[in-house]
């Protein structure tokens, strides 16, 4: 071995640099290079190591020291933008306090977790007043649940197919009944996260007139009172999985059914928040400004919002 003739911080610096610059750096040619043993040469690389860690929270990169086996040495893997900007972390801030979707205390756990990951240090405090006062009036929503912890076991029971029976408070009557459910999706709609799955009880399905309804049913999730994710498993064919994102284009409000194909005339200034609002929708014809509208729809939930556009809307029938 050669007298050494680096001191550490010129040799780190020095394979820091060939790292960067998309060198391959091995340790046996390393250590006869700088003189020192191999053992030395892998604390330098783990040093680099975690110094590249340390930029992903002050630069929004991420580089990692890879071992190639083909070239029989150690290569640097970088990867850019794998934090949101200010203004993406901003703006996601902001959605997420329009959706009062968690008590206040929750709400802001998630918030400070989110700006302390994402933002850097010296944009930390301008970020938290662009969002201090909406945080400081959050008004929550009235049932005041702490859910995350049923959203993530019943997420883990659609993975695994798993059945889960649950407690639950009815909307129309607030009478608490049991049932045995197959959850395929979880939605999140005006304010509330729901659970979509079928009643696995067959006699109860035909009691409901669903028996032969291909759609599932909707469970807000404040409203399970209590749940216990079950051994037994269920299996739907992959050509009927439940795909949420053609369901979600489908529903207003919540409010489950069957699949409906409406027609309406629309009169009002903004077509296009129509469009948006019912992502099924399409434009039959338009004349002098009013558009006749077809959309397919699940359920009654879409009479609630038709209703509220006023003279606007018209259904033909």
């Amino acid at each position: 071995m050669k007298e050494c003739k680096f001191d550490k911080v010129s040799r780190v610096l020095e394979i820091y640099s060939k790292l960067t610059n998309g060198e391959t750096v091995r340790k046996n040619e390393e250590a006869i290079n700088y003189g020192v043993d191999e053992r030395t040469i892998q604390r330098d690389i783990e040093g680099i190591r975690n110094f590249f860690h340390s930029d992903v929270a002050t630069y929004g990169t991420t580089s990692s020291i890879v071992y190639d086996r083909k070239d029989g040495g150690y290569k640097i893997e970088t990867k850019k933008n794998i934090c949101l900007t200010n203004s993406e972390t901003l703006a996601v801030c902001k959605i997420l306090l329009d959706s009062r979707a968690f008590p206040k205390d929750e709400m802001q756990g998630i918030l400070e977790k989110l700006i302390a990951c994402c933002v850097p240090k010296e944009n930390k405090s301008l970020v938290n007043e662009l969002i201090g006062n909406e945080l400081f009036h959050y008004m929550e929503l009235r049932h005041g649940k702490h859910f995350l912890d049923t959203l993530w076991d019943i997420g883990q029971a659609i993975k695994r197919n798993k059945l889960v029976e649950i407690s639950y408070k009815r909307t129309k009557d607030k009478k608490v009944v049991k049932r045995k459910i197959q959850p395929v999706g979880i939605i999140f709609s005006e304010y509330y996260f729901y659970i979509t799955a079928f009643i696995d009880d067959k006699e109860l399905r035909e009691s409901h007139d669903i028996q032969n309804n291909p759609y599932p049913t909707i469970y807000r999730i404040d409203r399970i009172k209590d749940y216990k994710v079950l051994n037994e498993c269920f299996k739907i064919p992959y050509k009927d999985r439940f795909e949420e994102g053609e369901f979600r284009k489908r529903i207003q409000f919540m409010y489950g059914g069957r699949l409906e194909r409406i027609r309406f005339e629309y009169s009002g200034y903004d077509v296009d928040a129509i469009l948006d609002r019912l992502p099924t929708a399409k434009i039959e014809s338009e004349k002098d400004g009013k558009y006749i509208i077809k959309a397919e729809v699940f359920g009654n939930g879409i009479d609630m919002w038709l209703r509220s556009q006023g003279e606007n809307v018209k259904i033909i029938l």
